[in-house]
């Protein structure tokens, strides 16, 4: 019998987690199994989680799943370099290149949370030179810059904003 179809998603997920086990065992840290769900949710999610969505999907899975459980599973996952958090959304999303090149850019649309990582070592070493010329040192390896996706470009209208004909 051929096995029902599985969303395309599926079989790269598995193939992301094993990386990230392959990662974790040879830098000796565990991917606990708590750990490796909060990952794969993120992966499958295919774009960022709120904290709160994260929490009730693990509920989904692990009804006794408690916020300072999933928080340390996200702090881990962050140490090594699985996930990004960011900021401008606030929220977290998975690293589809964990074993790849290290991606220096992330791309965040601030409408729905969806992720482009892009790698630009040269840009990233001349933002980092132009920062050191303000004494400032870079916090993180990575740049996070706020976006919109071209979905939710299409969703608003191009004057968004700047609409001067209104004034009640």
């Amino acid at each position: 019998m051929p096995a029902p179809p599985r969303s395309p998603r599926s079989d790269t997920v598995g193939a992301q987690l094993s990386v990230a086990e392959t990662l974790c065992e040879q830098r000796g840290r565990r991917l606990t199994p708590i750990r490796r769900k909060v990952l794969e949710l993120l992966l499958r999610h295919g774009r960022s989680l709120k904290a709160y969505e994260l929490l009730d999907a693990m509920r989904a899975v692990h009804p006794g799943a408690a916020p300072p459980t999933v928080y340390r599973a996200l702090d881990f996952l962050m140490d090594e370099g699985l996930i990004h958090r960011l900021d401008a959304v606030n929220a977290w999303s998975a690293c589809h290149d964990a074993g790849g090149a290290p991606h220096d850019l992330l791309v965040v649309c601030t409408g729905c949370g969806a992720v482009a990582e892009i790698s630009d070592p040269a840009m990233s070493r001349q933002l980092a030179e132009r920062v050191a010329q303000t004494g400032y040192a870079l916090a993180t390896h990575e740049t996070e810059i706020r976006a919109l996706c071209p979905q939710c470009q299409q969703k608003q209208p191009a004057d968004a904003g700047h609409d001067h004909h209104h004034h009640h």
